[in-house]
């Protein structure tokens, strides 16, 4: 399985209809097709598709056509993540219509197409699956356990600031935090 960092855009055109398609994390997807359809006002169609992982480490996925012919949008955009063995992502598409009409094979063909092109821009990893993990420190540490987790590249960090120390809580791969445990250890 495979996953994404970061978002990415990939554009589409056929007989004057455009397709923009927007490659996001899961955790981007929230609100990201409301706040399409307010940047993209003239467009006729915001279709989604997402896969992800749940809690109970099973793949879950779900797709739109947002009233385009039923299967002509959401499944195609759908089937091309499932085929990169894509996780933990979403992809909005936006259409403008062109005034010609494509045939359901045609848009089913445009909205991968457009996906396609946004994952040649994708920056595909391995997917890992990541944990929880919490630590506390005391103050003078805050900046050698900020230095530890940008060295093994843990960025999903929070942290609290408490009367007498600071509490950590991160999510990382298992490889990630072997190698932090040692390191805490040491320090």
């Amino acid at each position: 399985m495979q996953s994404i960092e970061c978002a990415c855009v990939g554009n589409y055109e056929v007989k004057k209809s455009k397709f923009i398609a927007h490659l996001v994390p899961i955790t981007e997807y929230k609100g990201l097709q409301d706040k399409l359809r307010e940047e993209h006002p003239k467009a006729r169609h915001v279709v989604y598709a997402l896969r992800y992982i749940n809690e109970f480490d099973q793949i879950v996925e779900n797709s739109s056509d947002d009233e385009e012919p039923k299967g002509a949008a959401g499944v195609p955009s759908l089937n091309v993540l499932r085929g990169q063995e894509l996780v933990n992502v979403a992809v909005v598409t936006v259409r403008y219509f062109g005034g010609t009409k494509l045939g359901i094979g045609g848009m089913a063909r445009a909205y991968a197409s457009a996906v396609k092109e946004a994952l040649l821009v994708a920056d595909i990893k391995k997917y890992e699956k990541e944990f929880e993990y919490a630590f506390d420190s005391s103050y003078s540490d805050v900046q050698k356990r900020e230095y530890l987790l940008n060295k093994l590249e843990i960025f999903q960090v929070e942290r609290e600031f408490l009367g007498d120390k600071v509490a950590w809580k991160i999510k990382a791969t298992q490889r990630q935090l072997e190698e932090l445990k040692v390191l805490l250890t040491k320090s």
